[in-house]
């Protein structure tokens, strides 16, 4: 049951910057890299990181947590952990040479995915197998829900 709560959270706080995108539009929406560039002369993340999604994802998460009947902090992780993956597959495409939203199979959802289970793996009781496998299943439904939230035009890509 706890795997299922994870991956949900996990959902939770990936959806959450984009659902907050759609709502807000271009208000609150200031670059967590702040325009800076990397030393390769590319943004350090691109616009596309917001100071308004990493919000969202946290308060998401930890409401979602509650919701649940997990502990905030719980959810607090899970949001962090998701952001900080997300946040480290952006600099990774960056340095990469991929453009801001595009799309980079496996390091656009791994690190979303995996960071936060790593974080709450011992408070959890998890298992490296179950990472692998919470990982995998991530990927899977990830690929598969966004071609729906693109086809009901909540995401701009459909992936």
């Amino acid at each position: 049951m706890i795997q299922f709560q994870l991956l949900l959270l996990i959902g939770i706080a990936n959806g959450a910057p984009i659902l907050a995108e759609n709502v807000l539009q271009n208000r609150c929406n200031q670059p967590v890299d702040f325009n800076v560039t990397f030393i390769d002369g590319r943004r350090l993340l691109g616009g596309s990181k917001t100071i308004r999604g990493i919000v969202a994802a946290l308060v998401a998460a930890t409401a979602g947590a509650l919701i649940m009947g997990l502990p905030a902090a719980l959810g607090a992780l899970i949001g962090f952990g998701a952001m900080s993956g997300d946040l480290l597959s952006s600099f990774v495409k960056r340095r990469l040479g991929v453009p801001a939203s595009g799309m980079a199979l496996g390091l656009d959802q791994i690190p979303e995915v995996a960071l936060p289970l790593l974080i709450v793996r011992s408070s959890c009781g998890l298992e490296w197998e179950d990472i692998l496998k919470l990982t995998i299943l991530f990927l899977v439904f990830e690929l598969f829900i966004s071609r729906i939230l693109f086809r009901l035009r909540i995401r701009k890509q459909p992936y």
